[in-house]
């Protein structure tokens, strides 16, 4: 089973842009499909994007859907969530995940999660 642990949180102004890296341990990293979720304070984990792991299968919430984009590098074991026109109310901690599917992930099939890294976005 991979182990997952995010970088690239922290802060930033509205409209602004950050770019969240999720590396991988494992020699399977290939074969999962990946995706990332937010959790708000006091709410539940949310979706955000998901990728299979060919990358030919891509799905996003629509509170991010053309301004976010998900990718992934399987040589380098790592998948990216590059986000863009940041908004106040994309303040969260930002969680990678792993599971058989990039469809299996979106409804909230994970099999793994990584710790979270922390996005705030001033006004």
């Amino acid at each position: 089973q991979v182990q997952l642990g995010e970088s690239g949180g922290g802060l930033v102004q509205a409209g602004g842009s950050l770019r969240l890296s999720c590396v991988a341990s494992g020699p399977t990293f290939s074969r999962y499909g990946m995706g990332w979720f937010r959790r708000f304070p006091g709410k539940e984990r949310e979706f955000v994007a998901a990728i299979s792991w060919t990358g030919s299968s891509i799905y996003y919430s629509d509170s991010v859907k053309g301004r976010f984009t998900i990718s992934r590098d399987n040589a380098k074991n790592t998948v990216y969530l590059q986000m863009n026109s940041l908004k106040p109310d994309d303040t969260a901690a930002y969680y990678c995940a792993a599971g058989s599917s990039s469809a299996n992930i979106r409804t909230g099939y994970v099999e793994v999660w990584g710790q979270g890294t922390l996005v705030t976005v001033s006004s």
